[in-house]
């Protein structure tokens, strides 16, 4: 059944999203639960993979807690946005170092609403609200390495993932559908599913290293981040259906920076865990996988705490 989870070695988004770290406006390129199971896991052998990944969230800021947006600070921030990001995986015949190389593109189109309390310049408070929608930013992998070992059951994957700043941006909005700046990540994806056991276990751990935006001349800091898929799957009609948990983990290394940076450093910390659902199966030489899962975070600081709803479905040809 590992021939189904060739699908994606990557779920992008989210340019507009409200993710959970402590970059601008509390907003980050990559989102908890983006990459996390096997249903993200890419073929040891070649082939072409397309996806359709959705993901929700929605999350709200104290209103003891100031954020910064389009270089102003806003006290409480909430909202919510969807996002659907459409793109396809390459798995060539060359190999490298003993590994498949791969090539991919994924296209996000999103939808941001934001609501913020704002300090009056004569006093007192006003609420003010915003939405965007529209093309995000770009992501693509020119460098992809899979490796597969113990009879399919293990795979090993290098991803070599850029965030091109290619959605719209504008200082004076509230909410925009990119972000202004590239995010370079690269990570490590690891997965383990027996095929005699249907055991699972996925981990992916990631490392985002962003330059500055210079629409509002801020540099969000870097971050490490992890997640985390337990699972049993077992056999349906022609398929498997998966039941399991992912968690994730995200820490901002460095501090925010420029002179944009009207909170100083600003580093931020979430976590949380929540249930995932699968299905796999085969049509002769089509493999179809789909995935839901839901991600409340269970502690936030520097940033929106709220939860993640996600869809992902791919085809590997």
């Amino acid at each position: 059944m590992r021939r189904f989870a060739g699908l994606v070695a990557a779920a992008v988004l989210l340019a507009a999203a409200m993710a959970a770290r402590a970059e601008e406006g509390g907003v980050g390129h990559y989102s908890p639960g983006a990459f996390a199971s096997f249903a993200d896991v890419m073929p040891a052998q070649p082939g072409v993979v397309a996806f359709n990944y959705f993901t929700y969230y929605d999350g709200s800021g104290s209103i003891d807690h100031q954020f910064p947006v389009s270089g102003r600070l806003v006290l409480k921030m909430g909202g919510g946005f969807h996002a659907d990001s459409v793109g396809a995986f390459w798995v060539t015949p060359l190999k490298v170092l003993g590994a498949n190389y791969a090539m991919g593109i994924a296209v996000p189109f999103v939808k941001t609403d934001i609501q913020v309390q704002v300090t009056r310049s004569g006093g007192g408070q006003m609420r003010l609200g915003d939405s965007a929608g529209g093309m995000g930013d770009i992501q693509f992998w020119p460098v992809a390495l899979v490796w597969g070992a113990r009879g399919g059951d293990l795979r090993v994957e290098f991803l070599g993932g850029v965030y091109a700043p290619s959605g719209k941006i504008e200082k004076s909005r509230l909410a925009n559908p990119g972000l202004g700046y590239w995010t370079f990540e690269p990570g490590l994806l690891i997965s383990y599913l027996g095929q005699k056991s249907n055991f699972e276990f996925t981990t992916y751990l990631g490392y985002d290293i962003n330059t500055e935006n210079h629409t509002t001349s801020y540099h969000s800091g870097q971050a490490f981040h992890i997640d985390a898929t337990v699972a049993k799957h077992f056999p349906i009609g022609k398929g498997l259906i998966g039941i399991g948990a992912n968690g994730f983990y995200l820490k901002q290394t460095t501090p925010d920076g420029g002179s944009g940076a009207l909170l100083g450093s600003f580093e931020a910390m979430t976590l949380g865990v929540g249930p995932v659902v699968s299905y796999a199966t085969q049509f002769k030489k089509v493999g179809l996988v789909a995935e839901v899962k839901w991600l409340p975070q269970l502690s936030a600081e520097h940033t929106l705490r709220g939860s993640y709803a996600w869809f992902k479905i791919g085809v590997q040809f």
